[in-house]
């Protein structure tokens, strides 16, 4: 199992609850599927969005069969928690992508800052 990020991952979902997600396929014809981009057993970064209502959630999640996202470890939500979502009926939008909190990144100086800390700045810093 390795964390993959891909992009263009995007799908619905009509699942309603705090369980797994049952992925209903691509969203459009532009993007392409978990299955595609991310590789049953692999965890990834998502977010599901219900489309018309405040619910939303960011996290961790593990394709567990081709159609089903394991919610494992939610990093945010529209709760402004890290509870699972008890999301109500209705379609949403299930997609890869990177939180902010995880990114690692070059401020307008040119030196790494991000979610990794001042050691691993430091290193690169160093690398460059």
């Amino acid at each position: 199992m390795a964390l993959v990020l891909h992009d263009r991952v995007k799908e619905t979902s009509t699942t309603i609850g705090q369980g797994n997600i049952t992925l209903a396929g691509a969203a459009a014809v532009n993007f392409i599927t978990f299955n595609t981009g991310i590789g049953t057993s692999n965890t990834t970064y998502y977010a599901i969005v219900n489309q018309g209502q405040a619910e939303w959630e960011v996290g961790v999640g593990t394709l567990s069969a081709s159609t089903t996202l394991e919610r494992t470890t939610v990093i945010d939500n529209s709760l402004s928690t890290t509870a699972k979502i008890d999301f109500s009926a209705g379609t949403k939008d299930v997609f890869c992508t990177l939180p902010a909190s995880k990114a690692v990144y070059l401020d307008a100086d040119g030196v790494p800052v991000g979610a990794a800390g001042a050691g691993f700045a430091v290193a690169m810093a160093i690398a460059l």
